[in-house]
């Protein structure tokens, strides 16, 4: 953050200084709301949570280095007090990210959120000094503390932006207007609270109409083969620019193939010229998200070359989502247990099943532990089901279904769809899924993990990973 001092940040947010003998002082330091985090020069946070209150960990904050707190009340340490931090710390992040002047992007979407603002981070990086949120810190908390790290030199701010409701990204827009906003797609994720798609759309352009108007320099980016997404045009008096596999689109694909190991190559077409693109990244649901991220840095002016070179170096940045590790043995754990949708989940079983084309030529076989997508509401039968029935479309081997009614619900997609036998198993938790995996898997197999984050099956993944490389040291 640029050096402000504590007078300065109590102007900003409406606070009043507490036991703070120098208001001259400047916070030098990042600001955080964990105490562990505390760097010299920090501003410290006191969130109070259902568990926690950070208000109790104040004079930890100072011993370790925190120039003050920010708090709801008195700590016995110099800090700010202001009614509320959470609102505190979003004022302090506009009046932060408006003195920058640095170029704001903004992108939401029901899938892909992350893995799409990975790429824009690393295109962008190229070209000059970029910040992004790490992982999925997209809401009120963590998207100030991200807009916080951005310094001087900062020239790219990529922000991601969740919604849990009508108004969300209306908010989130207001802590860090954005010059350039993204929507990648609408999906159904989260369909249980919101009540339905076109209401997730309405949540989503909240965006696109953030954005200042064409003469100012605003520039929607949108999905051209998402009909909701599209119609957003409507919705926005920025400049619109569309990217896709559809005609119109002024960033698109052609070409689209996958390579024998499942990752994606294509000819990206842009108005200034075309290039050829082979991702690192593993499934053809990457087309959208490169084309996303190329339209971005297009309009940020990027040539077609470099664009397409980023592209294709970039990796995966955030953990748990389509990370491939090849085992000792030969065994391949495919982690993508971070969240999942209905749209992600189609999209990481195609991937699997390209994964395992070669694969099963040599006798391996493709494994789907899947469980529970939450937040589906009424359509979470039906879902679960053709889930389940699409496994098996896809010729996976093998598919676990782990967990209670949901996955339950899995296995029965998969045994109406024709999985008899042992080609579906449902078992009861991660641990049960663990003990099959670790008596059948051999050299060769390919292992996709996915359910929704409230199911934890990253411990799967983690396990087998575990399992494996202890095993490799005791045969050292």
């Amino acid at each position: 953050m640029i050096a402000l001092s504590l007078a300065e940040i109590a102007e900003i947010v409406g606070g009043r200084p507490h036991d703070i003998p120098d208001p001259a002082v400047r916070i030098t330091g990042p600001v955080v709301i964990d105490s562990r985090e505390v760097k010299p020069g920090s501003l410290f946070a006191a969130f109070t949570g259902e568990n926690v209150d950070g208000h109790d960990y104040a004079t930890r904050a100072v011993e370790a280095g925190a120039a003050a707190v920010l708090a709801a009340r008195p700590v016995g340490v110099p800090a700010i007090v202001v009614e509320d931090v959470q609102t505190a710390l979003g004022a302090l992040a506009r009046a932060v990210v408006g003195r920058l002047g640095t170029d704001v992007v903004a992108l939401t979407g029901s899938a892909g959120k992350t893995s799409t603002k990975d790429l824009i981070a690393q295109v962008l990086q190229r070209h000059a000094p970029t910040v992004w949120t790490p992982g999925s810190l997209n809401n009120e908390i963590g998207l100030p503390l991200t807009a916080l790290t951005a310094t001087a030199e900062t020239r790219h701010l990529v922000l991601e932006m969740g919604a849990r409701g009508i108004g969300h990204i209306r908010y989130l827009t207001g802590l860090t207007p954005p010059r350039i906003g993204l929507v990648l797609n609408v999906g159904t994720a989260h369909v249980g609270e919101f009540g339905g798609r076109e209401q997730i759309a309405q949540a989503k352009g909240e965006l696109v109409e953030a954005l200042p108007a064409a003469e100012e320099g605003g520039i929607a980016v949108l999905n051209a083969d998402d009909p909701l997404v599209r119609a957003m045009a409507s919705r926005t008096t920025a400049r619109v620019t569309l990217f896709g596999e559809a005609d119109e689109a002024a960033v698109r694909a052609e070409n689209v193939r996958l390579t024998e190991t499942g990752q994606p190559s294509f000819r990206l077409h842009t108005p200034t010229g075309c290039s050829d693109v082979t991702l690192r990244l593993y499934g053809e649901h990457h087309v959208s998200n490169a084309l996303a991220a190329a339209a971005v840095a297009h309009e940020l002016g990027m040539p077609v070359e470099e664009i397409a070179t980023a592209l294709s170096e970039a990796g995966t940045l955030s953990r748990w989502r389509m990370e491939v590790t090849e085992r000792p043995d030969g065994v391949t754990i495919v982690n993508d247990a971070y969240n999942a949708n209905p749209e992600s989940m189609r999209a990481a079983l195609r991937a699997l099943a390209a994964m395992g084309r070669s694969a099963q030529d040599r006798g391996s076989r493709t494994w789907a532990v899947l469980g529970k997508m939450a937040e589906l509401g009424d359509e979470s039968l039906a879902e679960h089901d053709a889930v389940g029935r699409l496994a098996v479309r896809l010729n996976v081997s093998k598919l676990v279904a782990v967990g209670d009614r949901e996955a339950s619900w899995l296995q029965l997609g998969a045994y109406n769809e024709g999985s008899w036998g042992e080609e579906s198993v449902h078992v009861s938790d991660a641990q049960a899924a663990v003990d099959l995996l670790r008596s059948e898997l051999r050299p060769g197999d390919i292992v996709l993990v996915k359910a929704s984050r409230s199911v934890g099956l990253e411990r799967v993944a983690l396990a087998l990973l575990e399992n494996a490389a202890e095993g490799e040291a005791a045969g050292r």
